[in-house]
């Protein structure tokens, strides 16, 4: 379970900045979302460590807390720059 989270949590972070250097927005938006499910999935083993008691629960507080503060972060930013990336025109 410890290298299933330490995965997980490194590749939030790989996966951001891996998207700073993106080619495109796209690009950009797609890294930041695979960086969210990452961060959603280390939410579930943090929750599966604190429930087989490998985590005191004020761990688990504090690591569940900054990885809430992840997700909102990430949700933003892919929210708004979606919202700020300029629409391609239609083939017609």
């Amino acid at each position: 379970m410890s290298k299933q989270i330490l995965r997980s949590g490194t590749s939030i972070g790989a996966n951001i900045r891996e998207g700073l250097f993106g080619q495109s927005r796209k690009d950009f938006i797609s890294k930041m979302n695979i960086a969210l499910k990452e961060a959603g999935e280390t939410d579930y083993w943090l929750e599966i460590l604190y429930s087989a008691e490998y985590l005191t629960e004020m761990e688990y507080k504090s690591l569940k807390n900054d990885n809430d503060e992840l997700i909102k972060m990430l949700s933003s930013i892919i929210k708004t720059t979606k919202e700020n990336t300029p629409k391609s025109p239609k083939n017609s």
